[in-house]
């Protein structure tokens, strides 16, 4: 069984436009990464005014819908850590690897 702890860390937030970033890190509890085509797109991002998110920065992947990235298995994330940035949609997981 694996723990929220065990998952993946988001390392890296480069999207200032994203409610749960903070001086580049990620302030969401955790993230889910979806999309589909060669960007691979960061589905917790939030456009808004208001900031969000934990007081730390704890922030893990939570789920990972592309069945078509190396570092899936069984919809979980087994990449060390995880960047997420700019990409093709508003923000994506720059960690990415199709198989």
């Amino acid at each position: 069984m694996t723990t929220i702890a065990e998952l993946p860390a988001v390392t890296e937030c480069s999207v200032a436009g994203c409610s749960y970033n903070d001086h580049s890190h990620c302030h969401a509890a955790a993230v889910t990464i979806g999309g589909s085509g060669p960007d691979a797109e960061c589905a917790t991002f939030i456009p808004l005014g208001v900031k969000g998110g934990l007081d730390k920065v704890l922030t893990h992947v939570g789920a990972c819908q592309r069945s078509d990235c190396s570092h899936n298995t069984s919809l979980e994330c087994s990449a060390p850590s995880v960047r997420v940035g700019a990409g093709r949609d508003s923000a994506d997981c720059l960690t990415f690897a199709p198989r």
